[in-house]
């Protein structure tokens, strides 16, 4: 039998405030444990909750980027659960009048073009965090991230393959990161994800029994997890046994899922209108005023890239799908620097150093007018581009200033042409056999003249005027 995949995602996603959803409290990560919390985010009694108007506000212009209907009148719910990192046993959510519904997100992968549709988009509090010592056999509890805002985005169950999801969440963390609502950092988890999972007979329109996977935080994870509950699913039912609906842990060590409770319905929770929190009214002009400060997303920065620099479709959507990437281009082209410079610059060398020392656009050190300043260097002349890639990599690592680093290490290009003839003559003179077989006709041979010639000027002369040089004196 063949079997479909059938998948649905709810995306946690941290909001960049400075402070948490209903106190004054920092929301900084890291810091020492319950150092980061009040009787407000600890749910001591007589505290009031209070809602941060930029939490409204970003939630708002997610839910618009992401094509959802913002929710006029909405309001908060009490969701009630018992679990060591929620000190107050609720969790301040919303259930009844989310404050964004009936989005969707269009996805392209190999297997073509995909519209995911988001179900909802809704505010609400994260839980503190446990931790547990293995040598202590202890678990103790941080409620620094109590009262922390997030978003919470629940998609249609419109996903058939891992690499759909992966495509939809890259998408969604762009968008996140173009309007600066969320740093995204899944290794702090400002993005999380809950997998929620089932296998079906293919052709069948009926839902085979779920699973959810909880707190995913990295797409190798999300893609591994999906691949191995998919195949567990499919061996239960082969063996004519059920699946059971249950939440289950995903170990990365072990490359497995493991159960961990029975899957919750939204009665379990016993929701209720959270009674400390008015209603809230989003009117039309404000909701106007924010979809006048939406900024220019991917899809049109991209076009735009192509239409105004030329920039190939491939290379302008390689630029775009960051945006740590988009503010380091367009700072070096406002400083003067060529666009295709700039692009080639990045989408080569600097991707590779990224790559090589495992590190994202926005943790490397390395800034828009350094690289700015190199290509200039070597538009003027200053230095060929051979030793301007040398120059790039030692200045990779600390952002040095690359003409600092040129004129201390004496990099400068060659610009006496007569010592450059002078050169030529003498690797022409000891090479014979070379001049003889490129006068036969060999042609190859002049790169390697060519690079004799540069290795003696310890690569500090222009490549161009050598070639001109030895080709002249060979046809002389």
């Amino acid at each position: 039998m063949t079997w479909e995949t059938v998948i649905g995602l709810e995306t946690h996603v941290e909001l960049a405030t400075r402070t948490k959803i209903f106190c004054a409290c920092t929301t900084a990560f890291g810091g020492e444990p319950n150092t980061h919390c009040c009787p407000v985010c600890m749910g001591m009694p007589g505290t009031l909750p209070v809602v941060n108007r930029k939490v409204v506000e970003y939630a708002c212009r997610a839910g618009l980027a992401l094509n959802c209907t913002i929710t006029r009148r909405n309001r908060f719910d009490r969701k009630n659960y018992f679990y060591p990192d929620l000190p107050k046993a609720y969790q301040i959510s919303q259930l009844y009048l989310p404050i964004a519904r009936d989005g969707h997100v269009e996805i392209e992968t190999e297997g073509g073009k995909d519209t995911i549709r988001i179900h909802e988009l809704h505010m609400e509090e994260d839980a503190g965090k446990l931790v547990h010592d293995p040598w202590t056999d202890q678990t103790r509890c941080d409620y620094n991230r109590c009262g922390v805002p997030l978003i919470e985005i629940v998609t249609e169950p419109d996903f058939r393959t891992a690499e759909q999801v992966i495509a939809y969440l890259e998408q969604l963390k762009s968008t996140l990161e173009y309007l600066g609502v969320s740093d995204c950092k899944m290794q702090e988890g400002s993005l999380r994800c809950d997998v929620n999972l089932s296998v079906r007979p293919a052709g069948s329109r009926e839902l085979g029994t779920r699973t959810e996977m909880k707190n995913l935080n990295s797409f190798k994870a999300i893609t591994r997890a999906i691949q191995y509950e998919a195949r567990r699913q499919i061996e239960l039912l082969e063996e004519g046994k059920r699946v059971v609906q249950e939440t289950r842990r995903w170990d990365d060590n072990k490359d497995a899922t493991f159960s961990m409770r029975s899957k919750e319905d939204a009665q379990d929770y016993r929701y209720f209108p959270e009674p400390d929190l008015p209603p809230l009214e989003l009117s039309e002009a404000y909701l106007e005023e924010l979809r006048a400060k939406q900024p220019e997303m991917a899809g049109a920065r991209k076009e735009r890239y192509q239409r105004e620099y030329g920039l190939p479709e491939y290379d302008a959507g390689l630029i775009t799908g960051q945006k740590a990437l988009v503010d380091f281009f367009e700072a070096a082209v406002d400083l003067g620097a060529p666009a295709r410079e700039v692009s080639n610059w990045m989408l080569g060398e600097m991707m590779r150093r990224l790559k090589e020392e495992g590190l994202e656009p926005r943790q490397m050190k390395l800034t828009a007018d350094n690289l700015a300043s190199l290509i200039q260097m070597v538009e003027e002349g200053v230095i060929n581009r051979n030793t301007a890639a040398k120059v790039f990599r030692a200045v990779f690592p600390d952002n040095a200033d690359v003409r600092d680093y040129v004129h201390k290490h004496g990099l400068e290009q060659v610009q006496d042409m007569s010592l450059v003839k002078r050169t030529v003559e003498e690797v022409l003179a000891e090479h014979p056999d070379a001049v003889a077989d490129f006068r036969q006709g060999s042609q190859k041979i002049l790169g390697f003249l060519i690079g004799q010639t540069m290795a003696r000027l310890k690569g500090k002369a222009d490549p161009r005027a050598v070639s001109q040089e030895v080709r002249q004196q060979l046809e002389g």
